[in-house]
């Protein structure tokens, strides 16, 4: 048991582009904090994918959703993850896992980390059973339309959804 404790009391990254942060990924920031001494979010900026959010609307929801974690840093990376991992001396990356589809591409991409970096493993935590069909595409979709989205993320990302869209969707 005491190596299992201190295997995680260590400096995790749960990297993503949290476009925008949805409960699930709260969810595992949440269960994450509790296992590591310091806990970096880290959005990753990738000039060929466009974001719904800005990369500072997102990292404003994220340090909002967070704010009561006092072991969790919010920030940004530009370049591959597994080089700003090293960069930042975290031991182990977090990833989220809804489903066995999220399984096979997130297994895919840790092997490539490892062979890229051995000392930096990957874990894997499932999101509750309540967020396994939740992602941040779906939200986008849903507030798009009219939907409600007000259980599936924090109040800020919510009120930052209305805003953006038009006022005939809401």
């Amino acid at each position: 048991m005491w190596i299992l404790q201190n295997y995680f009391k260590m400096k995790a990254l749960y990297p993503g582009s949290f476009d925008p942060v949805t409960n699930g990924h709260i969810d595992i920031i949440k269960r994450a904090s509790k296992m590591f001494d310091n806990l970096v979010i880290a959005i990753g900026e990738n000039v060929e994918k466009e974001c719904f959010f800005s990369l500072n609307e997102r990292l404003e929801m994220l340090k909002d959703a967070v704010k009561h974690l006092k072991n969790v840093e919010i920030t940004s990376f530009k370049g591959l993850m597994i080089n700003f991992a090293k960069e930042i001396k975290a031991n182990v990356v977090v990833r989220g896992l809804r489903a066995v589809s999220d399984f096979d591409y997130e297994f895919q991409m840790a092997l490539m980390n490892r062979k890229a970096n051995k000392d930096i493993e990957t874990i894997f935590i499932m999101t509750k059973d309540s967020y396994v069909f939740l992602s941040a595409s779906a939200v986008k979709e849903m507030a798009m339309y009219g939907g409600n989205v007000k259980d599936l993320v924090p109040d800020l990302v919510q009120k930052k959804l209305k805003s953006k869209l038009p006022k005939s969707k809401q």
